[in-house]
């Protein structure tokens, strides 16, 4: 005799924005609508076919808001608009009044999953208001370039500290370098070139290693014309986030030029 085949996994629906989720409670509020909109005895007596339909409905969106596979479909796939016994010959009368009963019962479970979308509503919330700020301080920045900038991204300045940042990774190339005399592109051009390096990132030992210094010079010029540059003009508007990645890049720049080797200039 063959086995049955094991039913799939749960899996959880995964909603990608809020406004997903504001997508799936409107859905669900039309089928309480209708519910509430359901002639349940001209239904029942005239057997119209009404109370099927709007049964069909609510199982429907259920299916497309959490997935086939999921514990709220799972739940609720044979869902009926009915509470109470259910027996052969009932009379019209009890038929309606289970009928009743099953409306508010499947009324009182769409709005519980209402209830378990605007949850998870409210942890996009959590989570927006949480993030980036609250996670600062365990970006282990380089501690040029947290030292500068902490405390005016804390206030809220957030591109300030971004300007604050490229400004002080410049001033520490020119530390290590010991060319105060350059600036700006010139300065990373001169410091990091891979025929005659002041500082080095490697051995210089082949053209893997010549490729490396290359890239890194560009992504030092980079962090000049597009971070610094624009910073002490007019810096573009941008997202608390994506200012915390252009901290986060500049410290990693200001690790590798730590890490960078003074070489004996001949």
């Amino acid at each position: 005799m063959a086995r049955k085949p094991a039913p799939a996994p749960l899996q959880l629906r995964e909603f990608r924005t809020p406004e997903e989720i504001d997508a799936a409670v409107g859905k669900f509020q039309r089928r309480i609508k209708e519910l509430e909109e359901l002639d349940v005895q001209a239904a029942i007596l005239n057997e119209t076919g009404a109370d099927e339909v709007v049964r069909s409905n609510v199982k429907t969106t259920i299916l497309e808001v959490f997935g086939a596979d999921s514990p709220e479909f799972r739940e609720h796939q044979y869902i009926r608009i009915w509470a109470g016994a259910d027996y052969i010959n009932m009379d019209q009368r009890s038929v309606v009044q289970a009928t009743e009963r099953g409306r508010a019962q499947v009324i009182t479970i769409l709005r519980g999953l209402i209830g378990r979308l605007e949850e998870k509503k409210a942890d996009f919330g959590a989570a927006v208001a949480a993030a980036p700020s609250s996670y600062f301080d365990r970006l282990n920045l380089h501690p040029r370039i947290s030292d500068v900038s902490r405390d005016l991204f804390m206030d809220g300045h957030h591109w300030d500290a971004v300007f604050a940042a490229s400004k002080a990774l410049v001033n520490y190339v020119k530390e290590r370098s010991g060319r105060h005399d350059l600036d700006g592109t010139p300065l990373v051009r001169t410091v990091f070139s891979k025929n005659s390096s002041i500082l080095a990132f490697n051995d210089l030992a082949d053209q893997t290693d010549q490729d490396e210094q290359e890239g890194m010079m560009h992504l030092f010029e980079g962090a000049v014309m597009a971070v610094r540059n624009p910073g002490g003009h007019s810096f573009p508007e941008g997202s608390e986030q994506r200012a915390v990645e252009c901290i986060s890049f500049l410290s990693m720049l200001a690790y590798r030029l730590q890490e960078a080797n003074r070489r004996k200039v001949s």
